[in-house]
């Protein structure tokens, strides 16, 4: 018997042919194998939504090798990745090679394996046990095909006229710019207000007691006249709120009247309190976890990310990476707890294996959490075969997954509430906090920045001796902008999208020049703002976050069976023909351009910035009648450290930003993150301090 066994990329066939025999011809379809055409629109709107596919015109001649295979072929095992688009990129396989076949013959042929991991035993398990394609799953890919192309071809062309030529627009990443959009106009609002904490050194009287007598504490004033002093302010985004914390005391003249009043005080200690509590390990990650994570540890963007996984999971190193689920195989667990054991003790294992439930929102097919195939891989072996970045990747996902199986650990946590007397009608209560780790059970593996604070052994009526008093001032802070990790967990909480496209949205924004990334974090570009408005005005039901995440709801709909796709689609469709046919007399939306204090050498008037293709540009505000323009050097307010010249940013071949200095050649200083710079000034700095005393 021979089987041909077809999989998406060649590393996975690579490492699949490890495991099975000659009986085995394993090819590779290089992901999709049909596609909607680009040049037109490829639905026939009138008959139910077809999608028109066509055979990917670079995937021609795979097909007819595929075909030519398949006919001397026993089986054609399809083993296309266990996800929506892995379904349907098996029912397109199949399809193709179907319409080469002069009789019904080799739909008898056609198995459907899945597995979420690239391993002999799981391999070997799936084909012991093959399905047919899943004609569900299929469905809710057509479906968000269909979806995603009609609204983005029918709504461009409406950018075109009433924005500019060449814009697109997108179901997913448009609700995505309106949340980014929306957070950079609450900042533009924001006015920043001052307030003060008050901050009181106090000790243990000699004489009290032996231990720890006259050992100083810093208490921070909680309490006025029995009133709490912290207060916040909530202010409503365009999706949720989020707080503004500050203090009462809200100048500095009465910061000092405070101040003054505490030094005239005496101090008793009123209540103590001490505990003991656990922290569980968090489950082993998603999709959406692994990014946020994997952002805020390493700077790697969400495309980065999904990237270095895609390449773990096809050489077997890790599970499949396209995932909502945190719930791990019982063979694994034990294979993890196993491991615990030996290398940490019995005590590092809870008395029962740890179960994680309680699946996203709008949680796609039930797979496992993201974990190790063989929990003995350390990072060395993939560092060895794939490089670093690899490497880093996998010791985060290999630690979360195996600390999600081990004990919790255990804290005292203690609280320490003092309370003023003396003369004066004001009172005032101040607290200090502090914790011990008494066994750090899964925090031996995955840290948490835990740090001891313990405070000295206080007794309830304790009377406790003036050091110092102090008052800090504070700013309040706008809400922050999205980064990486904060956009994708928006994404997620509000059910926008699936986890697994949200590398691809974010991609999709940068490219369109529609945000841009300063220092990290999203910033709108005038295009984006201006793009933004204009579905927010015009799409308003099409471009709203809770209509976004009901198509998603309804799409995994479509995946369990419970709804028709095409009955869905007629649901959406006719409310979005009228908006579109609306959408022809609105007014059209001018894209706001930022002056310089330069002016074109050619006319005299003044250049401004706009954003290309290529991003920012100078160009001359007299266009079309002036086509000047002129590269745009980003300058920042930073030294170069080596010679003292102005740091500019730069872009690699490839497109990737540094900083450089403005004088390279001459000087050749560079380097990715504006904060390696200033750590390397500071170090010059103290350097030459050192040296010169």
């Amino acid at each position: 018997m021979k089987n041909l066994v077809i999989v998406e990329s060649p590393t996975k066939a690579k490492t699949i042919s490890k495991f099975l025999g000659k009986d085995y011809e394993i090819r590779f379809s290089m992901g999709h194998v049909m596609d909607l055409p680009k040049s037109k629109l490829s639905i026939d709107v009138a008959n139910n939504f077809t999608p028109l596919y066509e055979v990917i015109h670079d995937k021609k001649s795979l097909i007819a090798e595929l075909k030519k295979l398949s006919k001397s072929a026993d089986v054609i095992i399809l083993a296309t990745d266990p996800d929506r688009e892995g379904e349907a990129i098996a029912s397109h396989i199949a399809t193709a090679l179907r319409a080469s076949s002069k009789s019904g013959d080799i739909d008898k042929k056609f198995k459907r394996i899945a597995f979420h991991e690239i391993t002999e035993s799981a391999i070997k398990e799936a084909i012991e046990h093959p399905r047919d394609v899943d004609v569900n799953l299929v469905d809710a890919q057509t479906a968000r095909r269909v979806l995603d192309r009609l609204v983005g071809y029918e709504l461009s062309p409406i950018l075109w006229r009433k924005v500019r030529r060449g814009l697109s627009a997108g179901r997913v990443q448009s609700v995505a710019l309106r949340l980014i959009a929306e957070r950079e106009r609450e900042i533009e609002k924001f006015s920043k207000s001052n307030y003060w904490t008050v901050h009181v050194l106090l000790a243990n009287k000699l004489g009290i007691r032996s231990a720890g007598s006259g050992q100083a504490t810093e208490f921070d004033l909680i309490e006025i006249n029995n009133k709490k002093i912290e207060s916040t302010e909530k202010s409503i985004l365009y999706v949720g709120e989020y707080t503004v914390s500050k203090t009462t005391i809200d100048s500095e003249k009465k910061a000092h009247e405070v101040v003054q009043d505490l030094k005239s005080k005496e101090f008793a200690v009123s209540d103590v309190t001490r505990k003991q509590v656990k922290r569980s390990p968090l489950p082993p990650f998603t999709t959406s976890t692994l990014q946020q994570e994997a952002s805020r540890r390493f700077g790697f963007s969400g495309k980065r990310t999904m990237s270095l996984a895609q390449k773990l999971y096809e050489e077997g190193f890790i599970t499949y990476h396209r995932t909502d689920s945190t719930a791990i195989s019982t063979q694994a667990i034990s294979q993890m707890r196993t491991h615990i054991d030996k290398e940490f003790g019995k005590k590092y294992l809870p008395e029962k294996a740890r179960s994680f439930s309680g699946k996203q929102k709008n949680a796609q097919e039930a797979h496992e959490g993201i974990r190790p195939t063989k929990v003995e891989n350390g990072n060395s072996a993939v560092e060895l075969s794939l490089g670093k970045d690899y490497a880093k990747l996998y010791e985060l996902i290999w630690r979360r997954a195996l600390a999600s199986q081990m004990a919790d650990a255990q804290i005292e946590s203690t609280s320490v509430i003092v309370d003023s007397a003396g003369e004066g009608s004001n009172t005032y209560r101040l607290k200090a906090n502090g914790s011990v780790l008494i066994f750090d059970g899964f925090l031996k593996l995955n840290p948490l920045a835990l740090k001891d604070n313990q405070l000295p052994k206080f007794e309830s009526g304790e009377k406790l001796e003036l050091k110092t008093v102090r008052t800090d001032p504070h700013e309040t802070l706008p809400p922050p902008r999205y980064n990486d990790a904060s956009l994708i967990g928006i994404l997620e909480e509000k059910g926008i999208g699936r986890p697994s496209t949200y590398a691809s949205i974010i991609s999709t924004l940068t490219d369109r020049a529609y945000v841009e990334r300063l220092e990290k974090k999203f910033v709108p570009t005038p295009i984006g703002f201006s793009v933004n408005d204009f579905l927010v005005t015009n799409f308003s039901t099409i471009d709203d976050v809770p209509f976004t995440a009901s198509m998603e709801e309804q799409l995994d709909d479509v995946a369990s069976g419970k709804t028709d796709w095409v009955k869905m689609m007629k649901a959406f469709y006719t409310p979005f023909e009228k908006a579109i046919g609306e959408a022809g007399d609105a007014e059209r939306v001018a894209i706001a351009t930022e002056e310089t204090d330069e002016k074109c050498p050619e006319c005299g008037k003044p250049l401004i910035i706009r954003h290309g293709k290529f991003g920012k540009f100078l160009s001359c505000s007299g266009f079309p009648d002036c086509k000047f323009t002129k590269t745009l050097v980003e300058q920042t307010n930073i030294l170069c450290p080596k010679d003292g010249g102005k740091v500019i940013v730069r872009k690699t071949r490839k497109g990737r930003k540094f900083y450089g200095c403005e004088n390279y050649p001459a000087c050749t200083f560079a380097a990715w993150k504006l904060e390696d710079i200033k750590n390397s000034a500071e170090a010059k700095e103290k350097k030459t301090a050192i040296s010169t005393k």
